[in-house]
Order: structure tokens, then sequence, then C-alpha cells
């Protein structure tokens, strides 16, 4: 046995415990312990049978993430494990509570039966990570609960309910009262069962239709879904495994794939990524010791699309929330629009009418600032107007509780100038929400050089409950993920004029794993954006500089994007489908004529390159300046606010693979061609020099 597992003796029960906190996952010793607990058990002939279970609120939740990689003889020997298991010659019952997933799951499929607490989530989300369960998942899973269910839950990721897994097969019966106490009456209402133990290996795969059928279905939903992605396919061929070859085969088959994903570039890309979310909300020059406040009631200044979708994150984190308006006709329409935005989640099942309105009535409508002084935090968000903003705090500064954290929703605007707005700037945070606020998963917290250790954590945590995936950065034109987006969207536009087309472009992203292409989005997020950002930085703009003036032009048309039925595409009436629009290739090719530009065919690869390496670039160089903590960060808002394929792994992690080295010849290569908008960035020279990736760089 080891310090993270357990036993001990009820009468004729031996009871396993891992007890590896916060997750008990399959780290270095608990398999030995969980095989030695085995072991044990077989060796005294007072016991008749076996629960493993685990301490505190969950089973096992996986296996070790960080031991993926290493030398088979230096990692856990979770496959080993998991045999012994399913050798015993005692019955072993796995008690599962909280989370059963990955090699947790797959342990539990080795036992001889498995009972279940009602709060019991089973699943086996390594296909998320790039790989597939390889310690028998694909072999097991689809023995207990038919073909069809094992497919969707392995290829998917997706977990099931206690309920559900035990309409499945999946878990023999369902605890309600004390789980450890209803597993060992269940384990001894099974030891003077008569004939072999029931393995799972030994069962048949029940599939409801032919399986060749079956699996055809699921390599076409998985290759529609997957986007580029292999693991889904691969986690198909496995399970083809089970239904095609005895078990011992199909568990080498297993192997083997597993193996192949392990090692490739997705799977590293995605346990990056895996392993970026959970560092990201790490400050470092933060003490451990600084507490974020208590936010027990919002306040949202505005109460139009971005307003009504943080009053939304408040309420669906079970905060009362106070949206301000200047009016109450605009406040009317604001809260209107929440309710339809719940009612859709309820028409699509994902929510309830009781729980849509107890989350409607957590939200209140004021059109003064009475309500301000008793929120804990107040989020402004308005247009992106600097005078409006200034105003606001101003008046924020006068009528917020003393202990209120400020914060401002401004998606390029400077932080540091809003605070000075206030007699306290060290309350002033930036958090900056993507675009559908109650959607989408980023938050950008952004620090001004006043804001203190208190309000910064504060907006941090705040963020973590409302379930968002909060990045610190720090303050700039655009802060990370927009600063960046502009040489982004920048360079697409310049391939237009030189001969692309928008639908080139696009289909080029999309291929590579993004959701949409930059035209696509620029028309999803309204073209009239964009044009008054320009129009009011035209003053400060180096005539020197080349400026694409495409989007401009259409703007004039009174093509807006989506909202207006136009933009780089057509659109038809009620429809998001883009269409190729002849007119706007004319454009196109007219402006690149009264620029002088020959225009001519571009590759698909020299079309991902230059859009790639602008994001690389640019994100080099805000690493040097400090505003990002770490080039994971950068990844980490590239992959959940801008739609970056997280089985590439961000810019930054991708350029690794490249090779730093790659990656700033082709730079230089462009700059020679393009001019000064391809200037490497000081640190990408830097650590191709020294043959170094981002990641490994260590600001001094």
């Amino acid at each position: 046995m080891t310090d993270l597992v357990g036993y001990e003796r009820r009468n004729n029960v031996a009871i396993i415990t891992v007890d590896n906190p916060p997750l008990n996952v399959l780290g270095p010793g608990v398999p030995e312990g969980i095989v030695a607990g085995i072991q044990r058990a077989e060796a005294d002939d007072a016991i008749e049978a076996v629960v493993l279970i685990g301490a505190g609120r969950h089973f096992i939740a996986g296996a070790d993430i960080n031991t993926f990689g290493m030398p088979r003889d230096e990692a856990p020997d979770v496959r080993g494990m998991v045999n012994a298991v399913e050798n015993s010659s005692k019955p072993v019952v796995a008690a599962l509570q909280g989370a059963a997933l990955g090699g947790g799951l797959e342990t539990a499929l080795a036992c001889t039966f498995r009972v279940a607490g009602p709060s019991a989530s089973m699943g086996t989300p390594e296909v998320k990570l790039g790989i597939l369960p390889g310690a028998g998942g694909t072999q097991r899973l689809p023995r207990l609960v038919g073909l069809e269910a094992a497919l969707q839950m392995i290829t998917t990721g997706e977990p099931v309910d206690a309920e559900r897994a035990a309409e499945l097969g999946l878990v023999d019966e369902i605890v309600d009262g004390d789980l450890l106490d209803g597993a060992v009456a269940f384990a001894a209402s099974r030891v003077d069962d008569s004939g072999p133990l029931r393995r799972t290996r030994g069962l048949d795969v029940r599939p409801d239709a032919p399986a060749d059928q079956v699996l055809a279905q699921a390599r076409r939903t998985a290759t529609a879904k997957a986007r580029g992605m292999i693991a889904p396919l691969r986690c198909i061929d496995a399970v083809e495994a089970a239904v095609t070859m005895p078990f011992d085969d199909g568990m080498r088959r297993e192997r083997e794939l597993f193996t192949e994903l392990v090692e490739s570039d997705q799977s590293k890309a995605l346990r990056h990524i895996f392993l970026a979310e959970r560092k990201a909300a790490k400050i470092d020059d933060v003490p451990d010791d600084v507490q974020p406040s208590d936010v027990t009631a919002g306040v949202v200044i505005g109460a139009g699309t971005m307003g009504g979708g943080i009053a939304m994150n408040f309420a669906n984190a079970g905060i009362p929330v106070s949206v301000v308006e200047v009016d109450q006709e605009g406040l009317d329409k604001g809260l209107a629009n929440v309710e339809r935005n719940y009612q859709a989640t309820v028409d699509k099942g994902r929510l309830t009418s009781e729980e849509m309105r107890e989350r409607m009535d957590r939200i209140t409508g004021v059109v003064d600032y009475d309500a301000i002084g008793d929120a804990d935090v107040v989020i402004e968000a308005v247009f992106e107007d600097m005078d409006i903003k200034k105003d606001i705090f101003a008046k924020l500064d006068k009528a917020a509780g003393p202990n209120a954290v400020l914060a401002t929703n401004t998606s390029t605007l400077d932080v540091n100038e809003i605070a000075a707005a206030t007699s306290r700037p060290s309350s002033v945070v930036g958090m900056h929400f993507f675009s559908p606020a109650n959607v989408m998963k980023l938050l950008e917290v952004v620090r001004g050089e006043q804001t203190s250790h208190e309000a910064l954590v504060t907006a941090v945590a705040l963020g973590k409950k409302m379930r968002k995936i909060p990045v610190v950065v720090g303050v700039c034109d655009g802060f990370v993920g927009n600063r960046m987006f502009h040489k982004y969207t920048r360079e697409a536009s310049f391939l237009l004029e030189e001969g692309a087309l928008p639908q080139q472009v696009d289909k080029v992203m999309t291929d590579f794993g993004f959701a949409m292409g930059p035209f696509a989005v620029s028309d999803l997020a309204g073209l009239d954006i964009g044009y008054r950002i320009r129009k009011a930085q035209a003053a400060t703009r180096d005539p020197d500089e080349r400026y694409a003036a495409i989007a401009d032009r259409i703007v004039e048309m009174d093509r807006l994007g989506q909202k207006s039925g136009a933009g780089f595409y057509h659109y038809e009436e009620g429809r998001r489908t883009p269409i190729p629009d002849p007119e706007i290739e004319e454009l196109i090719v007219a402006h690149a004529a009264e620029l002088g530009i020959e225009r001519r065919e571009i590759s698909d690869d020299e079309i991902l390159e230059r859009l790639l390496y602008q994001l690389v670039n640019e994100g080099a160089q805000i690493l040097d300046e400090g505003i990002a903590q770490r080039s994971s960060d950068i990844d980490v808002i590239y992959v959940y606010g801008y739609g970056f394929p997280a089985h590439a792994g961000g810019p930054m992690f991708h350029a690794g693979l490249i090779g730093l080295d790659k990656v700033l010849a082709d730079v230089k290569r462009y700059r020679e061609r393009h001019g000064d908008t391809w200037t490497p960035a000081p640190l990408l020279t830097r650590l191709a020099e020294q043959g170094k990736t981002f990641e490994q760089y260590e600001r001094a």
C-alpha cells in the first residue's frame, strides 16, 4: 500500500480507498496502491469481496496529465492496475461518486460491479486531449453499454449521469444513502453468487444495428464535427477492434492507436491548452495570501447587448445584479432582450422555465445610480467612447461603496485614463468580456498601473464564478486579443488587395481549424464597429504605413455585415450562411487597380503563413513588453476568445511546433516583399537564435 491508497476491513469485505486530493487522479503511487490492496485482499482468506472507493467528493477523475509522454517504465502503470482489478478472484465493486472519468472510469469498467451515488458523473474525456481511452476503455465500454452508446461517449468525451448510466447498464445500482455503506452491502450480497465472476472482457458487444453501418455513421459524424482533429476517428478505429477482434488483440490495437495519438502534435497542443488554462489564473507577482472580496451583489452600467450579457453572467452565478440605464425605454428594451436570450435557452432544453425565472428574478433594472452603493463589483458596459466612460467613472466614484471594485468592459481603451477619472484608481480594473458575453468563455482581466492586488484577484475570482476563463493582461491598445487581431485582419485585407478573395482566405482558416475566417467574423460582428474605430484613429495614423481601405469602402456602400444582409458576403434573408458576392470581387479588383497593385494568384500556404505569423510576431512583442504574463496566456486568449483551433495549441505554441527559426526566416522574407509591417519582434529573433520556444522564455 501507499500513502495515497488506504485499506481496511469491514467483516468479510475489504475497502480500498484512493486518497489523492483533490481529484484522486491516477498519479504516481495510486495505481501501485490499488494493486497492493487487491493483492492483500487476495491473500486474506477471510475477505470475500472488495469495494474500491475514492475519498472526498470524487471516485477517480482520470490519469495525471503531467505523466503523459513519460517513458513507459517511469509512468504509472494504469493498464497493469486495471488488469489486476479485473483478474481478482474475488468480486470487486466500484463505488462511484463525483467524477469517475478517463482512467477512473476504465478502472470501474474492470471491476465486477459498479454502484453509484446520484451525483456521479461517468465519462471518457480523453478525446478532448487528443488521445483515446488507453487502459481498455475502448474495449470494455462497448461490451457494457453497447456499440452506439460507447461510440457517443468516447468520440465526444461527454459524461453521463448516474441515471443514464443505469439505463445503459454501466452501473448496477444507484445508492441513495451513504455510498460506502451501500457499496459494502452490495458487495456482501454478491459473495454467495454461484458460478464464475462476470468479467467485462468476456461480454459480447451489442450493436442495435449492423456494426458496419453504426461505425460508418460514426465516422461521418466525427469527420463533419472534428474539423481536422484525428483523435475522434482513431477512437472509432479502436472501438471497431472491440467488435472485430478478440479482446486481447483489441487491447493491442488500442495501445497502438493510443501511442500514435499521445505522440502527435495535436495531443501535445491540446494538453498544452489544458494546462495553460489552469495556469492562466495565477498572477505571478500577487502573494498567495491576497484574498478576493466576496461578491454578493453586482451592478452593470448599460443594458445593451454587452451589458445584458454581463448581467446574465451575474444571474447565472447566483449573484443579484442591478442594471442601470439612462432611461426606461432603453432599460425595458435591454431586459426584454435578456429574457429572449433565456427563453431561447429554455426552448433548446438547456434550461428549465423555473431556472429561467429564478435567474430573471436576480436581475433588477434601474434608471439611476441609487443601486450602486451596495454593490461589491460595478461593471461599466457602454459605448467605446473615452469621454462617456470617464464621465461614468466619475459618477461611480461618488456613488459606489468605498470597497467596491469598479470595472470597465472596454475592449481597446486605456484603463489607466479611465481610472484617473476617479479618486481611487487602485479599485479600477478592466473586465473585457467577449461577445456574446453570456456565452463566450474568455475574460481578459486588465491590470491598470495602480490596480490593487485585491481588486485584481476579485475580478479573477468573479470571472471563475461566472464560469469564465480569466486571463490577466496589461494595458495597451487592444490589450492582447484585439491588438493581435488587428494585425491578423489587416494582413487578410492586404491579401485581398494582392489577389485573394474573401472566400479563399476564410476557407484556408476554417480548413486549419478556425470556426470562422476573418471576413465572416467581421460580417458577424458588424463592419461599422471597426469602421468607427478606424475613423477615430485616422488623425494619428502614420501616413507612410500601408493601409487597406477595402472594409471602409464596403461600409460606405451601406453593407454592414450580417445585420444588413450584406458585407464581405451576401446573406439571404433570415439566414447566416455567407454567399460570395461578385459585387465585392469587382470592388476589390477596382481598389487594387487604383493602388497600382498587380493582383496575382496567392497560394493557400501563403495565406495561412501570413495570417498565423502576424499573430505570432505581434504576440512575441506583447510578451516582450510584459502585457501578457506568459506565452501560454496568449494561447488561451486565442483559443477561447478568437476560435484558434485548440488542437493547434494557440499561435505561440503552434509556432514552437513549426520552429521559431523557420517562422523568423519567413517573417524576414515577407518583410523584404511587403515592408515594415513585417518587422520581426526582437523576442522572436532572440529566441530563434537561441533555439528556444516561447514556452521557454523567462522574463528577466
